[in-house]
């Protein structure tokens, strides 16, 4: 399959997810986007329509801490971390919105380490 068209598809299964899942003031939406080297988050209120917070495997503190920032154990150190940071924010609970990928794998490992890290979704 062409990468275009995959990427298309995803676009497809994202915009389907999102009809669903928004950010508001009191729960904002977490969305994860996954490249082939990097791991992006963001905290998006919906409402308001700005982000809240951004992080990803390209920031300084982490890429001390990471050989490479597109496997499973960066995605973790990603989530572990971007809890830690969300929750110095006064925020808990949040709407998971996985960006049309598969809850498995880098998705799944950022979302699991999240949660241990205290947020809610």
């Amino acid at each position: 399959m062409l990468p275009k068209v995959k990427e298309f598809r995803r676009v497809c299964r994202h915009r389907r997810v999102r009809t669903k899942v928004q950010g508001t003031p009191e729960q904002p939406r977490l969305c994860v986007h996954r490249s082939i080297n990097n791991l992006f988050a963001q905290i998006v209120d919906d409402v308001a329509g700005r982000v809240l917070l951004g992080m990803s495997t390209l920031d300084k503190d982490l890429r001390k801490k990471l050989k490479s920032g597109g496997n499973v154990a960066a995605a973790s150190v990603l989530g572990e971390a971007f809890a830690a940071k969300v929750k110095g924010k006064g925020i808990i609970k949040v709407a998971f919105d996985r960006g049309g990928y598969l809850y498995h794998g880098r998705v799944k490992a950022f979302a699991e380490a999240a949660r241990k890290g205290g947020l809610e979704f």
